[in-house]
């Protein structure tokens, strides 16, 4: 729907509020996803609609204290590989937990960098990596930029060095 470069003011205030997020039960998110953007030459958002492609990895994954995957996010093209299984607990349609990695209270969603093919060295890209920000990211993202704040419509940061 659209696209368009962040400035370094909105991008080192969306940094405030990234390091300020939690989720369910005080358990700590690490966006690393966006982390890894901020390090990037160039940061890019897109506004898409649910036409767009889906991440071609997780961008959300339930880490134990000891780095263990207790659950992560699931696609329609590769959930069959857990439908069925006796050592996965659907959380939603769209989250599974591994219920047989134990956590000790030390878990971390972690969001991590997500591959995004459509920029690389044939255009000009190097280091590319996507990122899902906060909702409350998205939302000052938007405001900012004065664009609708349409419940149908996610963001998408691109972040690439030149080539």
């Amino acid at each position: 729907m659209n696209a368009f470069y962040l400035n370094k003011e909105i991008l080192d205030q969306m940094k405030k509020e990234e390091e300020k997020v939690t989720a369910m039960g005080s358990i700590a998110v690490r966006n690393e996803g966006f982390s890894e953007a901020l390090g990037k030459e160039h940061v890019i958002a897109i506004i898409k609609d649910p036409r767009f492609r889906p991440p071609p990895e997780p961008t959300v994954v339930l880490i134990s204290d000891k780095g263990e995957v207790m659950g992560l996010e699931v696609f329609p093209f590769n959930a069959k590989e857990y439908l069925g299984r006796e050592d996965v607990v659907w959380l939603s349609d769209a989250f599974v937990l591994f219920p047989n990695v134990k956590g000790m209270g030390g878990e971390n969603f972690i969001m991590p960098p997500v591959s995004f093919p459509e920029l690389n060295e044939g255009n000009g890209c190097k280091d590319v990596i996507s990122c899902s920000p906060a909702p409350t990211c998205d939302l000052m993202m938007r405001t900012y930029y004065k664009l609708q704040d349409d419940p149908r419509l996610a963001s998408v940061l691109v972040g690439y060095n030149d080539l």
